[in-house]
């Protein structure tokens, strides 16, 4: 299965460029993640998109790309919106906002979802929060 990954920074440095150098670094990735560059519909104006696509199958390739888009995601100044498209058209959006203060735990049941989104399984309980002391 081919997925799509696109980037939105509002104000780091961080794109879709850096997030591909990232998950192509990961050894269950190689040779999975490549670059696409798609120019505006014919008759509007705009810059092109520029996004990822992963080849992924279910099992250890999808969890290592959820975990690895994950930690990318947790380590990125600024803020970044990471969206992940299925074929289907199913989309899982990460921001930097809703993940920066998780803890690894709670970083490993996000991962979790989107591994389950990516693989169609029915939906993983969102991560728990931490209770007060």
């Amino acid at each position: 299965m081919q997925v799509t990954i696109t980037v939105e920074s509002v104000n780091g440095p961080a794109g879709p460029d850096d997030l591909r150098h990232w998950l192509v670094g990961q050894p269950g990735l190689r040779g999975r993640i490549h670059r696409q560059v798609d120019a505006p519909a014919p008759g509007t104006m705009g810059a092109a998109g520029d996004v990822v696509l992963a080849v992924l199958e279910p099992g250890g390739v999808a969890a290592a790309f959820a975990g690895a888009v994950v930690a990318w995601v947790r380590t990125r100044r600024g803020t970044q919106t990471v969206t992940v498209t299925r074929p289907d058209g199913t989309r899982f959006t990460l921001s930097t906002t809703q993940v920066k203060g998780l803890d690894a735990r709670q970083a490993a049941e996000l991962a979790e979802r989107l591994a389950a989104t990516l693989e169609g399984r029915a939906e993983v309980p969102p991560p728990s929060t931490p209770s007060a002391p």
